[in-house]
This record gives structure tokens, C-alpha cells and sequence, in this order.
């Protein structure tokens, strides 16, 4: 493998050149990026593959200032797309890889038929936004780890549905933007603040408080059961596996707060999210945020 120091700056200056090769005259169409499995192709790992990957984004950001400017979420464009998707979710995903028990689904009535909102999850089994976004009447955006865009085969499904993209190993100013452009564009974003799967709750990461305090978009707990073990071929063999399904909770904002927000205050409002999940959880759930006792709401408001 390439080495992640010198070669930097060599890689670097290669897509440089090929930005303005592509689109030496017109530029590139707005909004265009360069995939996250590049860096992958070039031959670096982890941090140095994140790195070349936004830096030579930040370079077709310069390069071609007005597409820039004029990118943005294009929901027009993703949805024909993305309803072919649905479509393979519900005839070949639910009837040969995992069961939805779709009589105890709940609180859709909690979902606004228009506008933006954010959906915060549990995070038990790989398919778990899958099961969200597949049995939800509006389709929504779901955040995940860089990685699973360079998963052989299936890494080309999140690419297609648009899925961010986030580097889990920094602060990914980049995904924190794309998703304040979902929501701006009235879209559903789905995130799981823990970031990884635990069994139970484990401490979550500040980006769904940070979202949420910059989008002023009402966020919907959504506790998820019965996906660890899918997806798997179904058959006569394992139908009496119970099928997974969710439950949407009651919305909540964050109130207004002017002023840079100070770590302290972030992780408060972090913190009174999760507990808003916890509630939803059976016991053996909740994990870090077990003790109900503990959970407050100054910073939040139960719409």
C-alpha cells in the first residue's frame, strides 16, 4: 500500500490534473464530488484515504468556484432513481433476504408528510436503515461510515440512493454540510448517533445535536427490533423468525440558542436526544442511557 506522508501531495497534484482534464472548459456539473473510493483505488487506508479524498474535493471546489456555489441537494434529480430502489427493496429485499413485521409498526402519524425532519436511530444489525427508509412513506437520507461505499457489490446501493458518506475518524465538515442541504431542501435525514452498531445504547457522537440545532428540523426517536440475523435467504427453514420492525416516537426541537454553542451545551443536548430513544427501548436497550431518572429537557421542546 501507498504510504500516507510524501505521497499526499503527489496524489494530490494527479487529481488536480484531472479535474481540469475532465472538465477542462464548461467545469464539472454542480455538485460533483469525487467518490470516496478513490482514495481506496489509489491504494491508501483509513485516515490518509479520507484525506486525499477531501482534499482533492476541496481542490474541484476551487477549481470551478460557480458549480460550487450552485451545488446543492437535488432531490428532482435522485427520486426516479431512488423509487427504482424502493421498488427492489420491497419485491426482492422483503421477500427473499429479510421479514418486515409491518402490524407492529407505529407511530407514522408522528411523521410530517412534508418538510424537513430528522430520524435518530438505534443501531443494532447492518440493515437497520434499510428497514426504516424501505416501510416509510417519504423516502429519507441516510448518514453512514465512508467504508460501506467500497463494500464489493453492495456498495454500489448507497451510492445510487445518494447515501452521505461520513468519516467517522475526524470531524467531517463535508457530510455535516450535505446533510444541512437534505434538510434545508424540506428532505428526511436519517442518522445514527452512535455511529457504530451496538446491542444496546452506547455513548453517542454530537452531529445529530449539531444538525439539529443548525436546521431548527423536528428530530423523531425511532427504536428498531428484530434485525440482528437478516439479511439472510428466507425459507421454510428459519419462517419462524419473528420479522423486524420499528417504532417512531414522539418529535422533539431543540430550543434556540444564540451565540456559539460551547461544547458543554452540545453534549447536553446530545445527551437529552438519546434519552428521548432510550425511552423507546426495552431495558436491556438502553445501555449507556439506561437510567431514565437521568433524562431532562432543557434544551429540547416535545412538539
Amino acid at each position: 500500500m501507498t504510504s500516507a506522508a510524501q505521497p499526499i501531495g503527489v496524489l494530490l497534484n494527479g487529481a488536480t490534473h484531472w479535474i481540469r482534464a475532465v472538465w477542462p472548459a464548461g467545469g464539472p456539473p454542480a455538485g460533483a464530488e469525487i467518490d470516496v473510493w478513490v482514495g481506496s483505488a489509489l491504494g491508501l487506508e483509513g485516515s490518509a484515504c479520507s484525506k486525499i479524498t477531501r482534499m482533492a474535493n476541496d481542490e474541484l471546489a476551487r477549481a470551478f468556484p460557480q458549480q460550487a456555489r450552485r451545488a446543492g441537494y437535488d432531490h428532482a434529480r435522485l427520486e426516479p432513481r431512488r423509487r427504482v430502489l424502493r421498488w427492489m427493496i420491497d419485491n426482492i429485499g422483503w421477500r427473499f433476504l429479510a421479514r418486515v413485521d409491518r402490524a407492529r409498526l407505529s407511530g407514522l402519524e408522528y411523521l410530517p408528510a412534508t418538510g424537513p425532519a430528522i430520524l435518530m436511530i438505534n443501531h443494532i444489525a447492518f440493515i437497520d436503515p434499510i428497514v426504516v427508509l424501505g416501510n416509510l412513506p417519504r423516502n429519507a437520507v441516510p448518514l453512514a461510515k465512508a467504508e460501506v461505499y467500497r463494500i464489493p457489490i453492495w456498495g454500489i446501493f448507497p451510492k445510487l440512493w445518494d447515501v452521505i458518506p461520513v468519516h467517522r475518524e475526524e470531524l467531517d465538515r463535508r457530510a455535516l454540510e450535505r446533510a444541512l442541504q437534505v434538510l434545508a431542501a424540506g428532505e428526511l435525514l436519517l442518522i445514527a448517533p452512535e455511529a457504530t452498531r451496538h446491542p444496546a445504547l452506547g455513548p453517542a457522537r454530537e452531529g445529530v445535536a449539531y444538525i439539529g440545532h443548525k436546521s431548527g428540523a423536528p428530530i423523531l426517536p425511532v427504536a428498531i427490533e428484530g434485525t440482528p440475523g437478516y439479511p439472510t435467504w428466507l425459507g421454510p427453514w428459519n419462517a419462524r423468525k419473528p420479522g423486524a420492525w420499528f417504532r417512531l416516537g414522539r418529535p422533539f426541537r431543540y430550543k434556540p440558542a444564540t451565540g456559539r454553542l460551547q461544547r458543554e451545551r452540545l453534549r447536553l443536548m446530545t445527551e437529552e436526544a438519546m434519552y428521548q430513544l432510550a425511552a423507546l427501548l426495552p431495558a436491556e436497550r438502553r445501555g449507556y442511557y439506561t437510567s431514565l431518572a437521568r433524562a431532562s429537557t432543557e434544551t429540547i421542546e416535545l412538539l
